[in-house]
């Protein structure tokens, strides 16, 4: 059966490391674009334009770092699922061959 299904903890290590990445890429492009004023940019109407724009996308990468934290979070409780499972199954094997050994269905 476990031949079938496998799931790579590492890599989902490396998913949520990525995601957390990508809030942070989100955030700092924000900042940076907060600097630049509609007013430095030329005509009123490209400033309005500009300045909506800002509103539109603080709003827009606040709610999409909200997301992606939510599916880091997500990711993370899955893997330690993953890893509760593959140790408990474990232990469950091992027992369950020491009980056959002593039992005498190991000879």
């Amino acid at each position: 059966m476990g031949d079938h299904f496998k799931t790579d903890t590492d890599q989902l290590d490396r998913f949520v490391k990525s995601l957390q990445r990508s809030i942070k890429d989100l955030d700092e492009a924000r900042k940076a674009l907060s600097h630049v004023r509609a007013d430095q940019i030329g005509t009123e109407r490209l400033d309005e334009a500009c300045d909506t724009f800002q509103e539109k996308w603080k709003y827009g990468s606040e709610q999409l770092s909200e997301m992606i934290g939510t599916i880091s979070e997500g990711v993370k409780a899955n893997k330690l699922s993953y890893e509760a499972l593959e140790e408990n199954l474990s232990k469950a094997l091992k027992k369950l061959e020491e009980t056959a050994t002593s039992n005498g269905g190991g000879k």
